[in-house]
């Protein structure tokens, strides 16, 4: 099956991302075999939430491994193409993706075993020997994740990959994702709780995605649609998305920004596309600033306060007032 040469598409449309188009690394095998096994698992999860009507914590029991596939097949597949790129170091980013493929292709893979039999994989404290082995495999898994992609981002935040706007994007987003991720660890510390398997037995789970102090059933509280996010209390989870997929964001934006040049002539200029790139990458660190605080306060994301309101309000202004004064620079740029 072809794969489509992200590259040589940005390259057209006027994003710079290499010299020399030669010296391409090769796809990253491990990276492509992930996405594929994760897209595969989004397609059977989603046909599985159809025919199976089991349920955990009101939502379909195949809901979890669907949600994570597509995330790891995203991630997986924005990791393989930034290593397409020329960079210093390619032994040793091959290898953190392979790392990163098949740690994940583990992770997840025990989050599809737990979904078919009807329980949680995240933080069970069950002594059954399957979900042992499992917590095993997260102990280990999880922080190879979480430096693989570090070391990852520490080696291509100081090389230049692309063109300026590009460059803003990758490392922001990198760093996004490894912020994201090392939020994600705060989860363990929500406290213990005890919630329903799918058959209607109790098990405790270690700790949780909530933020309700004193509440020993609050991952089982009324959630949002899809993401389960929590209507009633604070949920890590969200600063651990917002961070996990800044990357994309932002590269679809630097992508978003060429294709409007040939109509907007202020944004021609690569200078002023990157700008803009750096006060959308600070606007996107400061909302995820935000919806952690928010998170930590054990408020709802449905139901800000006046205070969270106010922090909201003062970032889109900051965000606005960032791309007006780009804006304006432009203009001045072009009358001189």
């Amino acid at each position: 099956m072809a794969t489509i040469d992200l590259t040589h598409t940005l390259s057209r449309i006027g994003v710079r991302t290499t010299t020399d188009v030669t010296d391409r690394a090769p796809w990253h095998g491990p990276l492509l075999v992930n996405s594929a096994l994760m897209a595969v698992l989004v397609v059977v999860s989603t046909v599985a939430a159809v025919v199976d009507d089991r349920l955990l914590l009101g939502e379909s029991v195949w809901l979890k491994p669907a949600k994570f596939g597509l995330a790891f097949a995203l991630y997986g597949m924005t990791l393989a193409w930034i290593l397409r790129l020329p960079h210093r170091g390619r032994r040793a980013t091959w290898w953190l993706g392979t790392v990163f493929a098949i740690t994940g292709i583990a992770d997840v893979g025990f989050i599809a075993v737990q979904a078919a039999r009807g329980t949680f994989s995240h933080f069970n404290d069950s002594t059954d020997p399957v979900n042992e082995i499992g917590q095993q495999v997260f102990a280990s898994g999880v922080p190879g994740l979480f430096f693989a992609n570090l070391a990852l981002a520490v080696i291509i935040s100081w090389q230049k990959l692309a063109d300026r706007p590009t460059r803003i994007a990758l490392r922001a987003g990198l760093w996004l994702a490894v912020t994201g991720m090392a939020l994600g660890y705060l989860m363990g510390f929500t406290g213990p709780q005890l919630v329903r398997q799918s058959d209607g037995t109790v098990v405790g789970l270690v700790a949780g995605h909530t933020v309700r102090p004193g509440d020993t059933a609050r991952d089982s509280a009324a959630g949002m649609p899809i993401t389960h996010w929590s209507t009633v209390g604070g949920d890590l989870r969200i600063p651990h998305f917002v961070g996990l997929h800044g990357i994309q964001v932002l590269l679809l934006l630097a992508v978003a920004l060429v294709a409007l040049a040939p109509r907007y002539s202020w944004l021609r200029t690569e200078a002023a596309r990157a700008a803009l790139l750096a006060v959308a990458a600070g606007g996107y660190f400061g909302l995820l600033t935000l919806v952690f605080w928010q998170a930590l306060r054990g408020q709802a994301l449905t139901d800000p306060d006046l205070a969270t309101a106010g922090a909201a309000a003062v970032l889109v202004v900051l965000v606005a007032g960032g791309v007006t004064a780009v804006y304006r620079r432009v203009r001045e740029w072009e009358t001189e």
